[in-house]
C-alpha cells in the first residue's frame, strides 16, 4: 500500500516536472530568439511585437494539436504520434538562427521574422505549447479526483521563472550562443520526460477513457456559444494590452529583453494568481485598481513631455497592465468549464491571445496612423467585463455559483455594474488624452505608421513668417526641422546646427573637397546642406517612410550641392556587406530617439564603423537621449579601441532652430580633435564619465546608465 502511494507521488511529481520544464523552455526561448533578431531589423520595438505574434500563433497551434490528439481514442496511436514529433523536433537543435536568414531590406520585415522563427524553432515551440493542456488531460485521466487546473498555475510559474531569469541570470552570464546550446540540451531532456509521461498515460489506459464526471460536473451547464466567445475575447483584450504597453515603454526607453519580460512576466503572474484558486480574484478589488491604473496612464500621457522619470513612467504603465490582466484572466477563470471541456477552453484562450497579437502586429499598422490600440484595448476590456458579468449565470449550478455560495444579490450586481461603467468611462477619457496634442501654433499635417513606428509632420507658427517651420517627429522625439521662409530654409537646424558637434566637424575639418560623408539615420536630411559640389553624402536609413516624408516636406536633400546616396536597410547590416567606404566623416545619428537601437553601440558595431573610416577620418556619435546616459558607453568603446575623443554640447536657440544636442567625436589620432575650433568648444569628460562595462552583442547593461534626472544633459 505504501509502495503504491509512493509510486503515485512520484508519478504526480513527474507530471509536474514535465509541465514545469516545458513551460520554462517555452518562455525562455522567446527573449532568446528576439535577442538574435533585434539587430537584424534595426532594433525596432515591432521586432518583439512580431516575435510575440509568432509565439502566440504557434501557442494556438500547440493547443489545437493537443485538442485533436486527445480525441484519438487509441492510446497507442497517441503515443506514436507524440513521441514521433518529439523525435522530429530534435532535428531543429541547436536553435541557432542561420546567417543566411539575415534580411536584405527588400522584403516585408513581419513576414521575414515569422519565417525565420518558424524555420529556427517552429516544431519545438509547437510541442512545448501543447505540453500544458496535454499534461493536464493525462493527469486528469491518471488522477481523476485531482484538480488539473492547478497544473496550469504551475506551468505559468515555470514560465515566469524563465522570463525573470533571462535578463538577470542568462543574459549577464552567458553569450547568446551558449544560451542556445544550453536551451537545446534542456529541450532534449524535456523530450525524454514527455515521452515517459505519454507511456505512463498509456499504461493506465490501453484505450484512453475520459474520467468519470464528478457530481459537480454532472450538474454543470454545457458551455454555450456566447460563453465560448468570451473565452476568446477576454484573453484577446489582455493580449492587446500586453503588446501595446510593451510597445509604449520600449519606444520611450530602449528595445531590450528586460522591458520585454517585465510586462510579459506580469501578464503571466495574473494567470498564476487567477488560476491557482478562485479566492484570489476579487472583482470588487481589481476593477477599482484597473480604473486607478487608467488614471495613472492618463497622468503619464499628460506629463511625459515634461520628462517624467522613466521608472515612474514604466511603473504606471505596468500597473495598469497588471490590473487589466487580473480583470480579464479573473473573469476568464470564473467562466471556466468542467475538465471534460479543458482542451477546448485552452484552445479558445490561445486563439484569443493570437488574435490580440495579430491585431497589434499586423492590423493596427495597416489601419491606424498612430498608436490607438492601447486605449481601444481598454474599452474592449470594459465591454467584455460587462458581458462576462451577464454571462456568469451560464456556469451556475442550481441556484449556487461555482464557488458554492449563494448567487449575488441585486445590490451586489448593481455595485459591480457601476464599477464596470466607471471603467468604460475611464477608458474613453484615456482616448481623449492620447499622445501629443496640437497647440495653438502647431498642428499635425501628416501621420504615417509602419513596422518601424509612427512618423508625424508638424507645422509650427504658420502665421509668423520668420518662425514658420515644419518638424518631423518619430514617436516622442523630433528628428529634424526646417524653416519655411526663403531667408532661413537653408539654415542647418535641430541637432545639426553650425555650433553642434557635427556642424563644427564639417565646417572646420581640414579636408573641404572630395569628402566622403556617411550618415546613419536620415531624419529630414539636414546634414546634406553642408555638402559641396565635390562631396558624396551617403545616408543609411532603415525606414523607407522617412525618405518619403523627408523628400515630400523638406528640401535639404534637393538643395544640397553634394551627390546624395540613400541606402535602405539596417545600417549595420548594410555596412557589413559593403566594401570599405573610406569615409572622412561617419556620423551615427540613431540615438536621439527615445528607443535606443543598442546594437549600434556595441564593440562589434564599432569594428564595422572603423572598417569604413578613413585613416584621418572622424567618427561622430549623436547621443542626445532623455533617459539614458550614453556618454560613458561611447567613451568605453573609444578606450577599448584606442581612440581619441571630444565631447561637444550644443545648446537650444529658437531663433536659429537649434535644439540641445550631445555629440562625441572619435578619431584614431588627436590632430583634428585638438585643433582650436574643436578644442575650445569641447567639454570635459570628467563631468559626466563613470565606469561602465564594455557593450557587446552578448552583454548590454542599460540599468547602469539610467539617468536619475531626465533633465540632465
Amino acid at each position: 500500500m505504501k509502495n503504491g502511494k509512493f509510486i503515485q507521488i512520484m508519478t504526480a511529481l513527474l507530471f509536474a516536472a514535465t509541465i514545469f520544464l516545458g513551460a520554462f523552455l517555452l518562455f525562455q526561448v522567446q527573449p532568446l530568439i528576439g535577442r538574435f533578431l533585434l539587430p537584424w531589423f534595426g532594433g525596432s520595438p515591432e521586432v518583439w511585437t512580431t516575435c510575440m505574434l509568432f509565439f502566440q500563433v504557434f501557442l494556438l497551434g500547440g493547443y489545437t494539436y493537443a485538442h485533436l490528439l486527445i480525441r484519438i481514442r487509441q492510446a497507442k496511436l497517441q503515443v506514436i504520434i507524440h513521441i514521433g514529433l518529439l523525435a522530429a523536433a530534435l532535428l531543429f537543435l541547436p536553435i541557432l538562427p542561420k546567417e543566411a536568414f539575415k534580411p536584405t531590406g527588400e522584403n516585408n520585415p513581419i513576414l521575414q521574422i515569422l519565417l525565420i522563427c518558424s524555420l529556427t524553432v517552429g516544431l519545438p515551440y509547437l510541442l512545448l505549447s501543447a505540453t500544458s493542456p496535454l499534461i493536464q488531460v493525462w493527469f486528469a485521466r491518471v488522477f481523476p479526483k485531482r484538480d488539473p487546473y492547478r497544473l496550469y498555475a504551475l506551468s505559468n510559474a515555470g514560465s515566469l521563472i524563465a522570463l525573470g531569469s533571462f535578463p538577470f541570470v542568462f543574459e549577464p552570464n552567458f553569450t547568446r550562443v551558449q544560451t542556445v546550446y544550453l536551451w537545446s540540451i534542456l529541450f532534449a531532456f524535456f523530450a525524454v520526460l514527455c515521452a515517459v509521461v505519454v507511456l505512463l498515460a498509456r499504461k493506465h489506459h490501453k484505450v484512453v477513457q475520459l474520467p468519470e464526471p464528478t457530481e459537480t460536473e454532472k450538474d454543470a451547464i454545457k458551455p454555450v456559444v456566447s460563453l465560448k466567445w468570451l473565452w476568446l475575447a477576454l484573453p484577446a483584450a489582455a493580449s492587446v494590452q500586453l503588446l501595446a504597453v510593451t510597445n509604449k515603454i520600449t519606444q520611450d526607453f530602449a528595445v531590450v529583453p528586460f522591458l520585454w519580460v517585465l510586462p510579459l512576466g506580469l501578464y503571466l503572474l495574473s494567470f498564476i494568481i487567477c488560476f491557482e484558486h478562485q479566492r484570489w480574484y476579487k472583482r470588487g478589488l481589481f476593477v477599482p485598481l484597473f480604473i486607478l491604473g487608467i488614471i495613472g496612464m492618463i497622468y503619464a500621457r499628460r506629463t511625459e513631455q515634461n520628462l517624467m522619470n522613466i521608472r515612474m513612467l514604466i511603473g504606471l504603465y505596468v500597473f495598469m497592465l497588471f490590473s487589466c490582466c487580473m480583470v480579464c484572466h479573473g473573469e476568464l477563470y470564473r467562466l471556466r468549464p468542467a475538465s471534460k471541456h479543458l482542451t477546448g477552453y485552452y484552445l479558445m484562450i490561445a486563439a484569443g491571445g493570437a488574435l490580440g497579437g495579430f491585431f497589434v502586429a499586423v492590423i493596427c499598422p495597416l489601419i491606424f496612423n498612430t498608436y490607438l490600440e492601447l486605449n481601444l484595448g481598454l474599452l474592449a476590456c470594459s465591454l467584455f467585463l460587462l458581458l462576462a458579468e451577464g454571462s456568469e449565470r451560464n456556469l451556475k449550478f442550481k441556484g449556487k455559483s461555482r464557488t458554492g455560495k449563494t448567487c449575488s444579490t441585486g445590490t451586489n450586481q448593481i455595485r459591480q455594474r457601476v464599477l464596470i461603467v466607471l471603467l468604460f468611462v475611464a477608458g474613453g477619457i484615456g482616448i481623449l488624452f492620447m499622445g501629443k496634442r496640437s497647440t495653438e501654433n502647431q498642428k499635425a499635417i501628416d501621420n504615417s505608421r509602419n513596422f518601424f513606428g509612427v512618423l508625424t509632420i508638424w507645422e509650427e507658427s504658420p502665421d509668423d513668417p520668420d518662425m514658420h517651420k515644419l518638424l518631423m517627429q518619430h514617436g516622442t522625439t523630433y528628428h529634424g526641422l526646417q524653416f519655411q521662409s526663403p531667408e532661413k530654409k537653408y539654415i542647418p537646424t535641430a541637432y545639426y546646427a553650425p555650433g553642434s558637434g557635427i556642424g563644427l566637424t564639417l565646417r572646420n575639418m581640414p579636408k573641404q573637397e572630395n569628402r566622403r560623408i556617411g550618415i546613419v539615420g536620415l531624419g529630414v536630411g539636414t546634414i546634406a546642406i553642408y555638402g559641396s559640389e565635390t562631396d558624396t553624402i551617403r545616408f543609411y536609413e532603415i525606414n523607407p517612410e522617412v525618405e518619403r516624408l523627408a523628400r515630400k516636406y523638406f528640401t535639404y536633400l534637393d538643395d544640397t550641392k553634394a551627390q546624395v546616396e540613400i541606402v535602405l536597410g539596417d545600417a549595420r547590416l548594410s555596412m557589413e556587406q559593403e566594401a570599405p567606404q573610406n569615409y572622412d566623416v561617419l556620423a551615427v545619428d540613431a540615438f536621439s530617439s527615445d528607443a535606443v537601437p543598442v546594437h549600434l553601440l556595441t564593440a562589434e558595431a564599432m569594428e564595422i564603423y572603423l572598417k569604413h573610416l578613413a585613416e584621418d577620418g572622424v567618427l561622430a556619435f549623436h547621443i542626445s537621449t532623455q533617459h539614458l546616459d550614453l556618454h560613458s558607453v561611447v567613451w568605453k568603446l573609444a578606450e577599448h579601441f584606442g581612440l581619441e575623443t571630444a565631447w561637444i554640447e550644443g545648446f537650444k536657440d529658437d531663433g536659429e532652430g537649434a535644439l540641445a544636442s550631445d555629440w562625441i567625436l572619435l578619431a584614431r589620432n588627436g590632430r583634428f580633435l585638438n585643433s582650436e575650433p574643436i578644442d575650445k568648444e569641447s567639454s570635459s569628460p570628467r563631468r559626466r564619465r563613470k565606469e561602465v562595462m564594455l557593450w557587446t552583442d552578448d552583454h548590454i547593461n542599460l540599468m547602469e546608465i539610467l539617468k536619475k534626472n531626465p533633465l540632465a544633459r
